[in-house]
């Protein structure tokens, strides 16, 4: 039922005569409730395929992204690993070339280039935070100075890596 007929329909009843209003028989009044509850149901039958439509594109997009980020957690370390293997590859032409105590010598120099080789590798890592592992006298440095690094540390985009071990000084004790 239209919006019209049903404004039709109240001002015929409204003014269908002097002695007062026409009420609706039970035909029409039955009609006019069907097609309500048939309207009804259409769009709660609409707005359920609606709803089901919208868990189904969650659930997808769940799966998708959870996808994604074990693909991620997963990949992540592809790029430091396509860096590093050229640096295994030169290890294992050194160790292959080194079969006694003549080539001692150019093993070391091996050894050293591929020393230097990761190191341009890491080089866009800052070793800047420090891990105190002991203290030393020393009266020509500021107490809590580094002043012998131990071992390098590492950053990774803003996240530590390894902290680097240092000894720090202090002031030597006055007996």
């Amino acid at each position: 039922m239209g919006k019209d007929e049903g404004i039709e329909k109240e001002q015929r009843i409204e003014t269908a005569g002097e002695e007062g209003p026409l009420a609706e028989t039970p035909e029409e009044e039955i009609k006019r409730l069907t097609e309500c509850c048939e309207a009804a149901s259409s769009e709660a039958a609409a707005n359920y395929d609606k709803y089901l439509r919208a868990v189904a594109d969650l659930d997808n997009y769940r799966k998708r992204a959870e996808k994604e980020k074990s693909d991620a957690i997963v990949f992540a370390n592809e790029k430091l690993i396509e860096e590093i293997l050229p640096v295994i590859d030169n290890f294992d032409r050194a160790l292959s070339h080194a079969n006694g105590e003549e080539n001692l010598e150019s093993l070391k120099q091996g050894i050293g280039l591929i020393s230097g080789q990761m190191a341009a590798l890491l080089k866009k890592f800052d070793p800047s935070m420090h891990h105190a592992i002991s203290e030393e006298e020393n009266s020509e440095a500021e107490a809590g100075t580094v002043v012998r690094e131990f071992q390098k540390g590492y950053l990774l985009k803003g996240r530590l890596l390894r902290p680097a071990m240092v000894a720090v000084s202090r002031k030597p004790e006055v007996h």
